[in-house]
């Protein structure tokens, strides 16, 4: 089975990055590859339980995270970028594994091809 990590940066509102990585996770997993999505920098907002998107426009994010999970979508939240970003760990949507650098890079290097959003 052919491999690919996402590598999410962006933060999930103002752009569709987010949603881009989150779509093409689903549709890679949906066609049997097997998908690491990486959350980093501000990419961790997306792993965020009770998202309020309001009248935004947007995709609730952290329900979306929720169907990658259910899908087969392995999903990862950098360690540090949620420390920096001051997002709690029991704020994380269920499913979503904590990583530290090491783990991310053994993803990354692992992967056959790597999609950074």
């Amino acid at each position: 089975m052919a491999s690919v990590a996402m590598i999410l940066r962006r933060a999930p509102y103002g752009d569709i990055n987010a949603a881009e990585a989150v779509r093409h996770a689903m549709g890679g997993v949906s066609n049997d590859l097997s998908v690491d999505l990486i959350l980093i920098d501000g990419g961790a907002f997306v792993a965020k339980k009770g998202q309020e998107v309001g009248d935004s426009g947007f995709t609730n994010m952290g329900d979306t995270v929720k169907d990658c999970v259910e899908m087969g979508v392995k999903v990862y939240a950098d360690k540090n970028s949620l420390k920096e970003q001051d997002i709690d760990v029991a704020d994380i949507v269920d499913g979503v594994k904590i990583a530290n650098g090491i783990e991310i890079a053994a993803l990354v290097s692992g992967a056959e091809k790597i999609m950074i959003f």
